[in-house]
């Protein structure tokens, strides 16, 4: 006999109204006290504020360096084994479930949403940090030796490739298995429905929505940090403005006004027109740099980093006796966990635009479809400023001074330096308002008790709450403002990888019942 998942609980039943707003009784009510009180803190007393999250940073890769590396690890070999196991064949919202999106535009929305500013700012920054050792060197390779450069591109693309998007994978799927196909509510409680049962919905439920909730705000926090970073540099590079901490933040308060409007439109009128338009800008700017810049290494370049990707993803997986520990701990572990924080915004974010996909379609694409135009990124744009190191020209030959401004250092060297600058900015504020704008209407979602129409007010609530976060780790950190955007990602990101686990096992259970429930019945997917 086969187990059917069913439920009587109906979306937003504990919702309590308040001013017009629906929202879910306590996670929202936790959360925004959580948030508001870490940033009133944090304003207040910066120094302890940015003591306690270096603190907690250090604490928890010290300890749990190992918990980060074994899970991501096991969410890549989870979702490759789901793509080749018979629950591949299960279609996501039932057996006569139609895609909502085009294919194109699909992709656009989860690689725009999942790694944009990310990219911008680390894509020359990255791989040429590694060449030189500028901040440790993976697999303690010696610096500025072919043997770097050709490890450069291949750690890079270890910490963009197949992990972080099988993190996301085991997310969205999840959601998206259990509320199309179960019609349970779209948040993250849902997917643990086949091992909790009816106390999901009570306060192991709440426990792990609240948990999603602070993950993803802090790790957006990061990315919108970053992204504010970059953007005060480019425009130092172009016009000398001052690359100051007030010019960040007004760039933080500036963009999420942006992004709260774009919120107001919603998934169709906001989200999905400025994904499309980011793709279109990436494009534009990737085809100039590849015409441009080197182009014969560039093209070189893309076999040769999968090929040093493929060589390298076993070694740099491993934990046990690394000595290149720098490496580890200030690279793969904070990025895992940056990955694991964002998992939540991302995955749901997914989710909500594949239905209709089945679950090999859904993770093939997920998996495979990023990591092939990741590789082609930073083979152009990273390959573009390694080469640029290692034959002595510009400012990038003296290494990275400011990782903010790596971009632009590249870009000074190739034709129409003010146009492809000015260009990157927006594409780096375009990116900025999408993954703001993105993320409240995920946080959104969770804090209304899975609704997907909750009233304007609350979203707004939501995009205003992450740029008082990305300000106030800017302003905690001061001139440390990136080791605090990575203390809070990697804070955040601990508890969170326990939650993921548990859900690997959760949702395999579910897909297992499905295939039995789809068998049975003679339907497709079996």
């Amino acid at each position: 006999m086969s187990v059917e998942y069913e439920t009587d609980y109906e979306v937003g039943q504990d919702n309590v109204t308040i001013m017009g707003m629906d929202l879910h009784n306590p996670v929202f009510f936790i959360s925004a006290l959580l948030i508001v009180a870490f940033v009133v803190g944090t304003l207040i007393f910066p120094d302890i504020a940015q003591q306690s999250l270096n603190g907690a940073k250090d604490w928890a890769i010290e300890y749990f360096d190992w918990l980060f590396m074994v899970s991501a690890n096991i969410f890549v070999l989870f979702c490759l084994a789901l793509i080749v196991l018979p629950v591949g064949k299960i279609r996501l919202g039932g057996a006569d479930a139609k895609p909502e999106f085009s294919t194109l535009s699909w992709f656009a929305m989860l690689f725009a949403a999942g790694m944009g500013i990310g990219l911008m700012f680390w894509s020359v920054a990255e791989p040429v940090g590694y060449f030189t050792d500028w901040a440790g060197s993976p697999l303690n390779v010696a610096a500025n030796t072919p043997e770097a450069k050709d490890l450069a591109l291949g750690a890079v693309m270890y910490h963009w490739g197949l992990h972080p998007w099988a993190i996301y994978g085991v997310v969205a799927l999840s959601l998206a298995f259990f509320a199309y196909n179960k019609d349970m509510p779209l948040t993250m409680r849902s997917a643990f429905y086949p091992i909790l049962g009816e106390r999901c919905w009570g306060w192991a439920g709440h426990l792990i929505d609240t948990l999603a909730v602070l993950a993803t705000i802090f790790g957006l926090a990061t990315s919108l940090g970053l992204g504010a970073r970059q953007a005060a540099g480019g425009l130092h590079f172009l016009f000398g403005t001052p690359n100051e901490l007030n010019v960040q933040i007004a760039i933080v308060v500036g963009v999420t006004a942006v992004a709260t409007m774009s919120v107001v439109r919603g998934l169709d009128g906001g989200v999905k027109l400025l994904s499309n338009l980011n793709m279109g800008l990436a494009v534009l700017l990737l085809l100039f740099v590849m015409v441009t810049g080197p182009t014969l290494l560039i093209f070189t370049s893309m076999g040769q980093t999968a090929a040093d990707y493929a060589a390298n993803i076993l070694p740099l997986s491993n934990w046990f006796g690394r000595e290149d520990t720098d490496f580890l701990h200030g690279w793969t572990v904070f990025y895992w966990a940056w990955w694991i924080s964002w998992s939540p915004f991302v995955g749901m974010f997914i989710a909500r635009v594949s239905r209709g996909r089945t679950v090999r379609e859904f993770l093939t694409a997920v998996l495979l479809v990023p990591t092939v135009i990741t590789i082609i990124w930073m083979a152009t744009f990273g390959g573009t400023g390694l080469d640029q190191v290692a034959n002595g020209v510009g400012e990038l030959a003296g290494g990275i001074t400011d990782e903010s401004l790596a971009l632009f250092q590249m870009l000074a060297e190739l034709p129409l330096t003010a146009i492809t600058s000015l260009l990157a900015i927006i594409l780096v504020l375009v990116f900025f308002v999408t993954s703001s704008d993105s993320g409240s209407l995920v946080i959104d979602s969770i804090t209304a008790g899975g609704k997907l129409d909750a009233p304007v007010p609350q979203r707004v609530f939501w995009a205003v709450m992450e740029g008082l976060i990305a300000g106030a780790l800017l302003y905690g950190g001061g001139k440390q403002a990136l080791s605090a955007l990575q203390a809070g990602a990697v804070t955040t990101g601990l508890p969170f990888t326990i939650v993921l686990l548990v859900m690997c096992v959760s949702l395999y259970k579910g897909l297992s019942a499905e295939r039995k429930l789809l068998k049975q019945q003679g339907l497709s997917g079996a």
